[in-house]
């Protein structure tokens, strides 16, 4: 028993009400779900999908970012089936994904999930710090290009807003639980939709004013500033960058956790999965189309950090707000099931230590535990410390995304999906599923090998501590 369950049924004599399982009754619905969808998907990443249109072109961009968002629906429906065991209604409710792949795959394939969902949580938290202080410089940044020009010397070092950003995730860390999340992750998502539309909008200027730069039906044209071998290393990555944009499978389960039992937990889900995607395509499509219909062949790697413009230099500023704003929910949304976790396994192995399970209520409606006030303030400091020591991390990001994308959104609900419907094997719709998974995991190859080839040049040529942008 994990420690909310056994708060819940310590409870069971009061007048808190309970679901079929002994917990605190949840009171999530479709439309909470979506919100947390976007608050993970639509992340500052967004704007880095005009570059990956331009390396691609229109035809493929705009046919790769449909076909993912098709296979993420297709494959998030599976997930959200086997949130119950073994029958998508009335099963028994699974709390992790990893108990989800241990109920219908056995207990190797539960490790295997473990390790790679978990490390990939701890890698996007870390990423995540390194691009709340990119937006914090760019506002430095614009600030100065509007006093002092726009080939002015304006470098800053991140380091002091990754500090500030660590202190306040501190703080938040302390919120119990995921189900605590739900208007930190609505204003998340909100902000989301601002800092979106802003480099949308700021794209579509330039597009209307007649200076958009020449676009390609192919993307960036080969010749004396991109060779042959560039071009096809800068297209591994779009694709990367494109399928990896696409996942909250760290998260669902946490996601329907939330969710009321009537309806069916999988239906709301699945509702949520098509709104939320449905969204989250419009917007990379608006992003990375207008984003290449302005800049062409010179498309920045994100179109408001990386000075694809300067005026209103306002906007500009108030775009990396918002994208602070988003990441700072963002983080918790993707921290929170690694802390719950951890703290479950602290439980079942201290289930009588009063530093690990005891709880001391305050007066602004949280509960205070020393051993959740401890451990999350360390990680936090170390994931912090680490994006401090390698600001490239978002090429480490890549690569976990990369090794992420494969198993947990396509490989692991296929199969469980197989074993749920008992699919025979070498039918048809069994080969279709494993190419299917097949094609996915040739993607996810490619983005790694694109991510390695990232790290790579940047260790040859960076200082640790000593970044500045």
């Amino acid at each position: 028993m994990d420690v909310e369950a056994s708060k819940t049924v310590s409870r069971r004599d009061s007048n808190v009400e309970l679901d079929d399982d002994g917990r605190i009754k949840r009171t999530g619905n479709a439309f909470t779900a979506t919100t947390h969808i976007i608050t993970v998907v639509v992340g500052a990443g967004v704007l880095a999908l005009a570059w990956a249109m331009a390396q691609l072109g229109w035809i493929a961009g705009i046919t790769v970012m449909i076909i993912f968002a098709c296979i993420s629906i297709y494959t998030y429906n599976l997930i959200a089936d086997c949130y119950r065991y073994p029958h998508p209604v009335n099963g028994k409710r699974n709390y992790t994904y990893m108990q989800a792949v241990n109920a219908y795959l056995g207990g190797t394939m539960n490790v295997l999930c473990g390790l790679i969902q978990y490390g990939k949580l701890a890698g996007i938290t870390v990423g995540y710090t390194i691009t709340s202080s990119t937006s914090l410089v760019a506002i430095k940044k614009a600030i100065c290009f509007h006093k002092r020009g726009h080939k002015a010397r304006c470098k800053f070092s991140n380091n002091p807003f990754m500090i500030g950003f660590g202190i306040l995730q501190i703080l938040l860390s302390q919120i119990p639980n995921f189900h605590k999340l739900t208007y930190l992750s609505t204003v998340a998502a909100i902000t989301s939709f601002g800092y979106a539309f802003i480099g949308s909008g700021l794209s579509l200027a330039v597009v209307v004013s007649g200076q958009g730069e020449t676009t390609r039906i192919f993307g960036n044209k080969i010749g004396p500033g991109l060779s042959e071998p560039d071009k096809i290393w800068r297209v591994f990555s779009a694709l990367g960058n494109i399928a990896l944009a696409c996942s909250y499978a760290t998260v669902v389960y946490d996601i329907m956790d939330t969710l009321k039992s009537d309806p069916p937990e999988c239906k709301q889900m699945k509702k949520a999965n098509v709104l939320g995607i449905t969204i989250m395509t419009t917007l990379f499509l608006l992003c990375g189309g207008l984003g290449y219909a302005a800049f062409g062949d010179d498309t920045p790697g994100n179109i408001l950090t990386g000075f694809g413009f300067y005026e209103p230099f306002w906007l500009v500023a108030f775009g990396n707000v918002c994208i602070v704003t988003h990441m700072v929910g963002a983080y918790q949304v993707l921290a929170q099931p690694l802390f719950r976790i951890i703290e479950m396994g602290a439980n079942l192995v201290w289930p009588r230590s009063e530093f690990i399970n005891k709880e001391y209520p305050t007066k602004i409606g949280f509960s205070f535990n020393l051993f959740r006030l401890t451990w999350r303030t360390i990680y936090v400091v170390v994931a912090t410390i680490i994006a401090m020591a390698m600001p490239f991390f978002n090429e480490f990001l890549g690569l976990l995304g990369a090794i992420g994308f494969w198993p947990l959104i396509v490989f692991f609900p296929v199969q469980m999906h197989i074993a749920q419907k008992q699919i025979k094997r070498l039918s048809l719709k069994w080969c279709v599923l494993q190419l299917l998974s097949f094609v996915c995991f040739l993607v996810s190859v490619v983005a790694a090998v694109g991510s390695i080839r990232g790290i790579s040049k940047n260790i040859k040529k960076y200082k640790l501590f000593m970044y500045k942008q």
